[in-house]
């Protein structure tokens, strides 16, 4: 726990403008014991990402973040895999909006860049959306990228246009970061798993300095 917090300061003072969390249902990850000292410590924003459960709902508003993010979950996969279908499950997630928009908290909702599912998004009343940008990552050095470029592009258009506040996020990395960067109307940049992989060879204040420049082309 005191590596965690070293770490959450660390990154503040580096200039990262949020720390996401994503407790599981399972405990796998980060625990919730943690998410309640990060919520008593911290100097930015908290993100939570949760999947669309009551369980995690009653924690959310017990701890109050700044903001979640409404994200699928599966207990086989390594980190978040894919988009939420918000069309399909629309009540639930509405309910959740209305629910965290009563406490305070702002919603995200963890989506593809596609036309259904950032209509959904908009009728739910959702304030944001956060574009998952693996699939472009996936494609990057493969014939697909600017197919998969464009359709993150079409869809922050959309979502703009709608009155969601876009965010994106999902396989950004060092590289990928200067044609993200490009994408009109981001709002946010979510990224976790390259800041902290490179951490581990540079530490974890220059990983998020880097990353910081990068993002504001630097």
């Amino acid at each position: 726990q005191q590596l965690l917090m070293e770490q959450r300061a660390v990154s503040e003072k580096a200039g990262a403008d949020g720390i996401t969390v994503h407790p599981r249902e399972d405990e796998r990850h980060i625990q919730r014991e943690d998410v309640r000292r990060i919520r008593e410590n911290i100097q930015t924003r908290l993100n939570m990402e949760m999947a669309a459960t009551d369980d995690m709902l009653a924690f959310a508003l017990e701890v109050k973040p700044d903001s979640i993010c409404i994200v699928p979950e599966s207990r086989e996969e390594v980190t978040t895999e894919g988009g939420l279908d918000v069309a399909s499950n629309f009540e639930r997630i509405a309910a959740i909006v209305r629910a965290a928009a009563a406490a305070g908290i702002e919603t995200s909702l963890f989506i593809d860049p596609d036309a259904e599912q950032i209509d959904a998004s908009a009728n739910a009343e959702a304030s944001h959306i956060e574009l998952h940008t693996g699939a472009y990552a996936n494609a990057y050095y493969q014939s697909g990228r600017p197919e998969e470029l464009a359709r993150l592009v079409e869809g922050a258009a959309q979502g703009h246009q709608a009155g969601l506040i876009v965010n994106a996020g999902h396989g950004i990395n060092y590289v990928n970061i200067k044609e993200v960067r490009t994408i009109p109307y981001l709002n946010e940049l979510n990224i976790g798993h390259s800041v902290i992989s490179r951490s581990v060879f540079y530490g974890i204040d220059e990983a998020v300095r880097e990353m910081k420049a990068l993002i504001i082309g630097g």
